[in-house]
């Protein structure tokens, strides 16, 4: 079970991993698009495209639908919330952490407001 997770999230973040995948995925995300659409705003051949879907479909965040002769891509969002429930332990971790500082931070500014009182004062 924790193999076959592991196999999976590796395989998201290896998709997601890449700034042109990244880009597909956001363009799919206006509505399913074409091979040659989804390649169309770089500098790559179909085959080089396609290469990159595949990546997608293998993690599972497009869906690929054969139609005449023509390939669409649809996106399929379902494993981005197993990539956001991964990233969740590390948001709160940092969030804690933060929270830790910001409270340190305003008590070492209070502690320097506060008058303090010397040697030989008598006030």
């Amino acid at each position: 079970m924790v193999d076959q997770e592991n196999t999976h999230l590796n395989a998201l973040f290896h998709a997601l991993g890449d700034g042109t995948r990244r880009r597909m995925l956001r363009d799919l995300a206006d509505g399913e698009r074409s091979v040659s659409q989804l390649a169309e705003p770089f500098d790559m051949s179909l085959a080089a495209a396609s290469k990159h879907i595949k990546v997608l479909e293998k993690a599972g965040l497009i869906r690929r639908e054969v139609r005449w002769r023509t390939h669409m891509c649809r996106l399929e969002p379902g494993p981005l919330a197993t990539a956001h429930g991964w990233l969740g332990f590390y948001e709160r971790f940092w969030t804690s952490s933060l929270d830790t500082l910001d409270r340190l931070l305003r008590e070492e500014q209070s502690a320097d407001r506060t008058p303090h009182r010397t040697e030989g004062d008598d006030r």
